[in-house]
């Protein structure tokens, strides 16, 4: 089946492009790299958390995307499972002295905290597109 321009347009300002809504993996992937869910343009963040109102590829309006308190969640989920336990393997293996152990996973808290939240929110957003859910 063929589509018209009339009919791609009218796609592009529902924000059904390029990889429609459903498309679940894809749109979490696209949002992982901090890029726009439908068309993978390098626009859903202006700043470090901030989202554009919308792609200026496609049109799609990501700021009607509400992510709220789902990311930072995650990447708490996330950050504790690598930094938990690599602290007690270290504790159990070496017995180092508690300012080292500060001094190595405050460090590593806070930096896979930082790397972590931005992408983990663009998925987010990338889910809620694939799922057609808005704000």
């Amino acid at each position: 089946m063929e589509t018209t321009a009339d009919e791609s347009t009218d796609r592009v300002e529902n924000g059904t492009a390029a990889g429609a809504p459903g498309s679940f993996k894809a749109g979490m992937l696209r949002g992982l790299l901090r890029r726009c869910p439908a068309c993978g343009g390098r626009t859903l963040f202006s700043g470090y958390l901030a989202v554009h109102q919308s792609c200026s590829a496609c049109g799609l309006e990501t700021g009607s995307f509400r992510a709220d308190d789902a990311p930072p969640y995650f990447t708490i989920f996330a950050v504790g499972h690598v930094v938990i336990p690599g602290m007690l393997a270290l504790e159990r293996g070496v017995h180092p002295p508690y300012w080292l152990q500060l001094a190595l996973w405050v460090p590593a808290t806070i930096a896979l905290t930082l790397l972590l939240l931005p992408r983990i929110k663009g998925a987010v957003i990338g889910a809620q597109w694939a799922l057609r859910i808005r704000g």
